[in-house]
């Protein structure tokens, strides 16, 4: 683990961040003090999205009609305007 203090990150950033990139741990020090710790982020697994299915749900809402969903909502928004 190396160290650095406030000074030194303040004006030589770049290269504490060097020491980060590589997978060091940098310990901030403030007059002998330590005061922060700056980590390498952990590995993380990409999130997946999945979209839902919309036809699906208004197919279970609205039954087997072949009506034009634009319409329907259209029409919910005129009838619930305040």
């Amino acid at each position: 683990m190396k160290t650095a203090t406030i000074r030194q990150v303040r004006h030589d950033f770049s290269t504490v961040l060097a020491w980060v990139a590589e997978g060091e741990e940098v310990t901030v020090l403030n007059r002998t003090r330590p005061v922060a710790r700056i980590c390498p982020p952990r590995a993380q697994t990409p999130a997946t999205f999945k979209m839902p299915d919309f036809a699906a749900r208004a197919k279970a809402i609205l039954g087997d009609k072949r009506t034009n969903l634009s319409n329907i909502v259209l029409q919910e928004r005129e009838e619930s305007r305040w």
